[in-house]
């Protein structure tokens, strides 16, 4: 008889559980949503007040003063114990593959994987086609001196984020038009890569601090992906020197 009332009383028990679940579960869910729509919302705000802060014309502006030159680049290697990690993102090849980039030494990479990761890697940002000279005019001389290096390489990345352009089909026939004839390439050289990132880039350039988009941006990561090296708008003679000297101490580095 005991054993009857102690299953009726756990019966019992579990049906006011439920009963107060369904009745607490809702209010708490809609709390919930609630603060997720809110913080969305707060986010959203402050995206806009940035862009409307600093667009096209604010853009056009400053480059009229410094022609795309922010900043000077650095004189020496970021010590590695300060540098920061670049931010991880996919771009599209010619012929519609992709991957992410940067290629990085992971903590559970060994062994022959991680004699695939390159121990420099030359990233070259370019958002507006206008910036397009003063990326060559850092890769050039970066693909001249170091064509025989095959722990280098070099990524060229063209930004995309017009709604319109990243669409499945229109995205596919602008990545066909950009095909080029393949070249065989000796496998003890440089690896250069003209690559595309489609897509909404505002967090990505607020985690590398990218204001003005019509310049372009050189970054010099080392095996971890971290920012060694930085660069700004056209190369200069001093500038180059100490991009190329510091991308051979860090190849160089066993």
């Amino acid at each position: 008889m005991e054993a009857v009332k102690r299953v009726i009383r756990q019966r019992w028990s579990l049906r006011d559980y439920s009963h107060h679940l369904s009745r607490l579960t809702p209010k708490r869910f809609l709390d919930l949503h609630q603060f997720v729509n809110k913080d969305a919302v707060e986010k959203e705000r402050a995206r806009l007040k940035d862009e409307l802060n600093r667009g096209y014309v604010a853009d056009m502006a400053e480059f009229k003063k410094h022609g795309g030159k922010i900043a000077a680049a650095n004189k020496v290697l970021i010590p590695a114990m300060v540098a920061t990690k670049f931010p991880d993102f996919e771009v599209s090849f010619s012929d519609g593959k992709t991957m992410k980039l940067p290629i990085r030494v992971s903590d559970g990479t060994v062994g022959s994987d991680k004699s695939s990761v390159p121990k420099a890697s030359l990233v070259c940002l370019s958002f507006r086609a206008s910036s397009q000279a003063m990326i060559d005019s850092w890769s050039m001389p970066f693909v001249e001196a170091f064509s025989k290096s095959k722990d280098i390489h070099l990524y060229q990345v063209s930004f995309i984020d017009s709604w319109l352009l990243c669409r499945f089909p229109i995205k596919r026939f602008l990545l066909w038009t950009m095909k080029k004839p393949n070249h065989p390439e000796s496998r003890d050289t440089l690896q250069k890569q003209m690559v595309y990132s489609f897509g909404d880039h505002y967090y990505f350039r607020k985690e590398l601090k990218i204001l003005n988009l019509l310049t372009g941006y050189i970054f010099l990561l080392d095996n971890f992906g971290r920012v060694r090296w930085q660069g700004f708008g056209l190369a200069t003679k001093d500038e180059l020197s100490s991009l190329l000297s510091c991308t051979s101490l860090i190849s160089d580095k066993k």
